[in-house]
């Protein structure tokens, strides 16, 4: 890497195909799959994009106005068309309630679920060998009745969707995971799904070994660990390994830091020599966009280089940004497309004021 080089500039017109005045106006989350199961930067021009939104607004935006019917749901999908941004070339989808009320796409329904759970979404994969499933990795969330962030996550679930399958994705399975521990052994709480690197064939990585790596985060320092299991294992968590930062083992406590200081979303994706490059935002919801490269998917990890400051935390006094990740498949040559989220603190009163804010940013950086 040239050090000089070594930052991110913003590429509007990916924010600006999410922009729209009509039905889904915006959301946070992100995260994006080609459906033909290729992570591969350059390589989207000829599949579709398959995209999982978290928290999204639905309503109508005349003017500056942000309509008095406007809904908010607590996940959404949407299909792009090639790898060129453009608002005519995305469909969104959401479910609808006999009322005609807008509902989420995932709700909770495995055996560990509570009534009022409902999913945020993390990381998800094409799984070539277990016939084309896409897994998506989705957190169970509890309300809490006040706090800066009135949510817990209290379980990891895997949602399951069959191959070829379209909203509202009637025949979808649910399975709960050992993925989520409330806390390991006093160093803190550990949830698995914040990014998942699929090195196998089918994705064509550089160096494919048949394993997926799956990351997850612990504690308050937000310690990146990884987990790693065959493709065509995946279902079966016997068969997940830990890396202890010797040996892959089967003790989820044993579980080595690669890092910190990443974000609760985030990504690790291969580029063109082999090596992985990890993006997030630093602290979670920081200003700051981050990367480090790693050796392997396990790592090492060279110390994190700072590429970006998002410039819409000065826009209004509430506004923070968070959990930046890239898109590889949707990255040219040599480049990483990263997203990240706008939100604020006051969202009644900026979502009107700002309908538009609650809608990813994106930069591209050159390595």
């Amino acid at each position: 890497m040239d050090s000089q080089q070594v930052k991110a500039v913003s590429v509007p017109q990916w924010e600006q195909m999410l922009q729209h005045n009509s039905g889904w106006l915006g959301a946070d989350g992100i995260y994006s799959v080609a459906l033909n199961g290729v992570e591969k930067a350059g390589q989207a021009d000829s599949a579709n994009t398959f995209f999982w939104f978290s928290d999204t607004i639905i309503g109508e935006v005349k003017g500056d106005s942000l309509q008095a019917d406007w809904e908010m749901i607590h996940n959404s999908v949407g299909y792009m068309q090639g790898a060129t941004p453009d608002p005519a070339k995305i469909k969104f989808h959401w479910k609808k309630n006999g009322q005609g009320l807008s509902e989420s796409m995932f709700e909770p329904h495995t055996p560990n679920s509570q009534p009022d759970d409902y999913y945020w979404l993390g990381d998800g994969f094409f799984n070539h060998s277990k016939d084309s499933t896409i897994y998506l990795f989705a957190y169970r969330i509890k309300k809490l009745p006040s706090g800066v962030y009135p949510f817990e996550d209290v379980g990891v679930s895997l949602i399951a969707l069959p191959k070829g399958s379209r909203p509202p994705f009637e025949k979808h399975r649910q399975v709960d995971t050992p993925l989520f521990l409330k806390d390991s052994k006093g160093k803190g709480k550990v949830v698995f799904g914040v990014a998942v690197l699929a090195n196998t064939v089918g994705a064509r990585a550089p160096k494919p070994d048949g394993y997926i790596y799956v990351y997850g985060i612990r504690g308050e320092k937000k310690e990146l660990l990884v987990a790693r299991v065959k493709d065509q294992e995946f279902e079966d968590f016997s068969q997940w390994r830990y890396w202890d930062g010797a040996n892959w083992g089967e003790d989820i406590h044993r579980a080595a830091a690669l890092t910190n200081r990443v974000s609760n979303e985030m990504s690790v994706s291969f580029m063109e020599d082999g090596r992985v490059l990890a993006a997030y935002q630093l602290d979670t919801n920081s200003p700051v966009v981050a990367i480090q490269a790693g050796q392997t998917p396990a790592g090492p990890f060279q110390p994190a280089k700072k590429i970006y400051e998002t410039p819409q935390i000065y826009e209004d006094l509430d506004f923070y940004t968070y959990n930046a990740k890239a898109h590889p498949h949707l990255s040219k040559p040599g480049e990483l497309l990263i997203s990240y989220n706008v939100n604020s603190f006051d969202f009644i009163a900026d979502i009107h004021k700002h309908p538009h804010h609650l809608r990813p940013r994106f930069v591209s950086l050159k390595y």
